[in-house]
């Protein structure tokens, strides 16, 4: 049996994956964190079990997932407007709850701000924030990201060959989340994941997203503070910082915006570590707004 993935549309020169499911009068629209090769599985151990309240729609942003290069800058404000046009052509209309992880909180600020009237509320899975980025872009300069690039470009094309590298690699690589040894994928899931993951793992779009990291957090930043309603998951994830730490400025945020939060020991990529946990706090927050 076939693993449903979603719907391609065009968008730009290329077109964009949107995987939807569940029924109800709010939809959960799901944006993945940087070089998450396949968000529609990434994702699923927290979005099954938050689709029998709401409606999921989890779109892959171009050169992730099922979805192909739409041949434009990684700019916030295209990532955005790419994700706008793909989910208003596959007929999923605003308004939306955002469940922004990592990178994509940058996405969801920009969202929520300059399109007010199609974003309700955003769900933090451990979203990366302007202020982050900037003290992170201190350590992680521009000269720096390049060479890392350059040399994750050399390293990633041994790996996707899928020899003894790739084996010896794993938990850093395929199963870095912890999907691929967990039971909330089927054994089919679990091939088209790495297979998924061996073919994008070399995407420029993944390059170049994370050569725009600070630009695009200023980006985000200079729409100002999220205005609309918001839950946090925050974790400790060790980013490089000279002053302060991920949880700190996390909590910072959430905080001066007065949005609700909870703090974890499970990891930057804990949906797959407490989807329950998450789910459940999720629908209790989402009742209230």
């Amino acid at each position: 049996m076939a693993v449903n993935y979603g719907t391609k549309y065009s968008v730009g020169k290329g077109s964009l994956n949107i995987y939807t499911e569940g029924v109800g009068d709010i939809t959960i629209v799901f944006l993945s964190g940087g070089g998450v090769t396949s968000p529609v599985l990434e994702y699923s151990p927290l979005y099954r079990r938050l689709s029998d309240t709401y409606r999921i729609a989890v779109v892959e942003k171009s050169g992730y997932g099922m979805s192909e290069s739409t041949g434009t800058q990684r700019t916030v404000e295209n990532m955005v407007n790419e994700s706008r046009e793909a989910l208003k052509k596959a007929g999923i209309m605003p308004p939306y709850v955002l469940a922004a992880h990592s990178y994509s909180g940058f996405e969801a600020i920009y969202w929520a701000n300059t399109y007010p009237n199609e974003i309700k509320a955003v769900l933090s899975i451990d979203m990366g924030l302007p202020d982050t980025a900037a003290e992170m872009g201190k350590v992680m300069t521009e000269e720096k990201r390049l060479r890392a690039n350059e040399k994750n470009k050399k390293l990633f094309a041994k790996i996707q060959k899928r020899g003894l590298l790739a084996k010896l690699a794993k938990k850093l690589t395929v199963d870095v989340s912890g999907l691929m040894s967990s039971d909330h994928l089927s054994d089919e899931e679990k091939t088209l994941y790495a297979d998924l993951f061996y073919r994008n793992i070399t995407n420029e779009e993944v390059f170049e997203e994370n050569m725009n990291l600070v630009s695009n957090a200023e980006k985000a930043g200079k729409t100002g503070m999220l205005s609309v309603p918001a839950f946090f998951y925050i974790s400790d994830f060790k980013a490089p910082m000279k002053e302060g730490t991920w949880k700190e400025y996390a909590i910072k945020y959430a905080e001066k915006i007065g949005a609700q939060y909870k703090i974890t020991d499970k990891g930057h990529m804990m949906y797959t570590k407490i989807p329950d946990e998450m789910a459940e706090s999720f629908k209790r927050f989402l009742a209230r707004i």
